[in-house]
């Protein structure tokens, strides 16, 4: 979702779909939905060693297997989003291919670029709107509804490793001004996006790694958002975590690799600012179901993104 550099950086297709329903309680809250899906063109990892394999009492991922971790070699990945996301009356379609190449750069480390290119469409439902006074210009006169198709074009890279991870990337480069009704005179922008992420594994134990994590949104005329995150992984299996973004309040999450073809994971959200919408909403909630598809190495759970 934040960033196209990942298509094609594991060695199966991944495919995620996910509901996100916001501020439960609030009439009009908004509610996301999206699938992805990525994968690998020319890519060729090779098993190196027994632990490799999930053998009784063995953690086919321990510090051995990382010790051993070597750069993929140059390999092309493709993939598509499609997203929709409602508010009250407005609705937001997006839907986008991807592509990436990426390149080792070291014995250990990767670089990947990427773009999308796409397109999104607004809708305005006239119907959910309900005045007071039924006569108002930034709504327009004729009644009808209002529907708006922009081009989507994303860009980004992604740095990583056998420890670490790191990305910037930017979404809707092109800004693009959307009509709100029939009147010119009424209307928005879409603005570029900003995000920059960043994080490093390490090993508590030989079963147990902790990923403190970093996410940076810029977006122009509004404050800068920052969430710090930390993941909890047990082997290949399951995994339990937290977020915090500044000013704005918490997560918990968790997941599980239930197979070598699927995973699913949860999130529930806080929003601590209780001077705008904290007391009337009851958080927010987001399941994510992933499939691994034509995994011929049976991998449990990402091996370059974690």
């Amino acid at each position: 979702i934040l960033n196209p550099a990942i298509s094609g950086i594991e060695n199966y297709v991944d495919v995620k779909l996910s509901m996100r329903n916001q501020w439960v309680g609030i009439p009009g809250a908004p509610t996301t939905f999206y699938a992805t899906i990525h994968g690998p063109i020319g890519k060729s990892d090779f098993k190196s060693n027994a632990t490799s394999f999930d053998m009784k009492g063995v953690n086919p991922r321990g510090r051995q297997y990382w010790e051993e971790y070597t750069a993929s070699p140059p390999h092309h990945g493709i993939g598509m989003t499609i997203m929709n996301y409602r508010t009250g009356y407005i609705n937001r379609f997006t839907t986008y291919g991807t592509y990436a190449y990426h390149l080792g750069i070291g014995n250990k480390t990767t670089l990947a670029a990427g773009f999308g290119a796409g397109i999104s469409g607004t809708n305005i439902d006239r119907s959910k709107i309900e005045l007071a006074n039924p006569i108002d210009p930034a709504i327009g006169a004729s009644g009808a509804d209002v529907s708006n198709i922009s081009p989507e074009l994303n860009a980004g890279l992604w740095l990583y490793g056998a420890q670490y991870f790191a990305g910037i990337s930017a979404h809707q480069i092109i800004p693009t001004k959307v009509a709100l009704n029939d009147s010119a005179l009424y209307g928005s922008t879409l603005v570029p996006h900003l995000f920059a992420t960043a994080g490093y594994r390490m090993f508590m134990t030989e079963d147990w790694t902790v990923l403190p994590s970093m996410m940076a949104r810029y977006v122009q005329s509004m404050p800068l958002y920052v969430d710090f995150n930390i993941k909890f992984q047990y082997q290949d299996r399951l995994w339990l975590g937290g977020s915090y973004r500044l000013k704005e309040g918490y997560a918990f999450m968790a997941g599980v690799n239930i197979s070598q073809t699927f995973n699913i994971s949860y999130s529930y959200d806080i929003n601590n600012a209780s001077y705008l919408i904290g007391p009337m909403q009851k958080g927010t909630h987001e399941i994510v179901l992933g499939f691994l598809l034509n995994n011929g190495y049976g991998d449990m759970c990402p091996r370059n993104v974690w």
